[in-house]
């Protein structure tokens, strides 16, 4: 895990490779990193919004298309080159298990500053997925510069959760080094971009599809959120 004065970083081991492949997704896609974005006040922290509403935070899984692509580098300024797999994250009483490890106090404090690092072992990645097979997706452009646009998103269509003091951790996360200012990590989104006529597509069951795109794509897609997912 690792403080890049702009992220939290978490890498896999070359010995632990983890792909994924099927849904939205032509080819198989390997998981390069897992980056948490999140904000400096609670319902802000996303880098996409829910019926015009932000969440607290979002996880990040970003994959490559090793089935093409010799690695992360090459994919991702190439066609079908990445597919990232977005999770919301809100806070509640108790937390996912997988962000439970990352973020309880012994091991967060050791990445407080940029370039901070610490190995942690024996995580489960399917352990960070929600209990859903719903997704949205769309084809868009990576969030950090140089912004290509060759990423398949995966929108998860739950969240998952961690605590105020987790989130209260992440805050304390400094951009700059120990001998700099304290900055923190806060914030650390992209401002929301034009949908640019992209068609949105979903694997959730809507009693009514738009005919503006092929294949019953919906090019405006809009939805009733639950109460209780916004609260």
């Amino acid at each position: 895990m690792y403080n890049t004065g702009r992220h939290v970083s978490l890498r896999l081991d070359k010995e632990h490779l983890v792909n994924i492949s099927g849904g939205p997704m032509t080819y198989s896609h390997r998981l390069e990193e897992i980056r948490l974005h999140f904000g400096s006040e609670d319902g802000q922290g996303s880098e996409h919004l829910l019926n015009g509403q932000a969440f607290s935070g979002e996880v990040q899984l970003i994959h490559y298309n090793h089935e093409l692509y010799t690695n992360y580098t090459e994919a991702a300024k190439s066609p079908n080159g990445l597919v990232i797999v977005s999770i919301f994250m809100k806070i509640a009483e108790a937390s996912n298990s997988f962000l439970n490890r990352m973020l309880n106090r012994d091991t967060i404090t050791r990445i407080t500053y940029k370039n901070d690092a610490y190995l942690l072992t024996g995580l489960n990645i399917e352990e960070i997925y929600p209990e859903t097979s719903s997704f949205i997706t769309y084809e868009g452009s990576m969030t950090i510069p140089p912004c290509f646009e060759t990423a398949t998103w995966i929108l998860m269509n739950k969240p998952v959760y961690l605590t105020r003091m987790q989130m209260h951790s992440l805050r304390l996360l400094s951009q700059n080094q120990p001998s700099q200012i304290f900055l923190s990590m806060s914030d650390n989104v992209r401002p929301v971009q034009p949908l640019n006529n992209r068609c949105i597509r979903t694997n959730i069951n809507f009693s009514m599809q738009g005919k503006d795109c092929p294949n019953n794509r919906v090019q405006k897609l809009q939805y009733r959120v639950n109460e209780w997912l916004l609260k």
